[in-house]
């Protein structure tokens, strides 16, 4: 179902998708008339909305090319509960988002990813080896780090004990972490899935110099194990690229530019 949004002199459409439980999932659909369409994935806790993707789909639309932002379930406008974790459950929303441009005849040629979002991108490339392109920006290699800046010490003890953790993080919103979801992060295993990446998929990561979240060292290790990638450090650069978006743009688009073309080329 699709409305079309209140500006008529911008081309943007919001779109609900049902993804494979039934639950609904909303995005802006950024038309420009290609058949091609880019599909942004957000980040841990964040939407949509947040300003690399808004400013990522307007240099997608001065550069001709379609997106589509949406909300992960649980997230933003996206129906369900949010949950820690649950890297598999975006990656089938990812799927269910392709599945409907797909219906509606579109080439999905590119999924761009941040942070988490990253991780969720090259984690549905290697599941489901049906796109070309995949932009990781700022993902992490090694998903079981980072786990207690974020929820502090003795994490694993409170959670074992009481089956939960409930955390409260400033500037986001109060959420719980079960064991479950926990269990579902440091199962998951990046480097695998990234062995499994098609060697027809071209890969950027893209990753910032100063990034206090996400240490730069872990896009490197990208860098040696997929087959065919690309890897670009934005000096400077925070996990956000607050002060480097244009740079961060030009990088991503550009890749995307070249690969659709390079494609084209070697479809005539």
């Amino acid at each position: 179902m699709a409305q079309t949004a209140q500006n008529p002199s911008v081309q943007q459409q919001r779109i609900i998708i049902p993804n494979k439980q039934g639950e609904q999932l909303v995005g802006i659909l950024h038309e420009t008339g290609s058949a091609e369409i880019v599909i942004l994935c957000h980040g841990f806790a964040a939407t949509k909305d947040h300003f690399i993707f808004m400013n990522l789909a307007a240099a997608l639309e001065k550069a001709g090319l379609s997106s589509f932002r949406f909300d992960f379930t649980g997230n933003g406008e996206s129906e369900g509960s949010f949950q820690y974790a649950h890297f598999r459950r975006e990656v089938d929303d990812i799927h269910s988002v392709a599945q409907y441009f797909r219906g509606a005849n579109r080439l999905v040629s590119a999924v761009v990813g941040h942070s988490k979002g990253g991780n969720v991108v090259l984690l549905y490339a290697s599941t489901y080896q049906d796109i070309n392109i995949v932009v990781n920006i700022s993902g992490r290699y090694d998903v079981k780090a980072g786990i207690e800046e974020r929820l502090g010490k003795g994490f694993m003890e409170k959670i074992k004990k009481d089956g939960f953790l409930d955390v409260k993080d400033p500037g986001r919103f109060d959420y719980r972490v079960t064991e479950e979801s926990m269990m579902d992060r440091l199962n998951t295993n990046i480097h695998e899935a990234c062995i499994r990446i098609n060697k027809q998929c071209r890969v950027l990561t893209v990753h910032g110099s100063a990034d206090p979240i996400i240490p730069v060292e872990e896009a490197f290790e990208f860098d040696k194990i997929i087959p065919n990638h690309k890897l670009q450090v934005i000096e400077e650069a925070d996990h956000c690229y607050t002060h480097q978006q244009a740079e961060l743009t030009s990088a991503v688009v550009g890749f995307i530019k070249e690969a659709i073309q390079q494609d084209k080329a070697a479809a005539i």
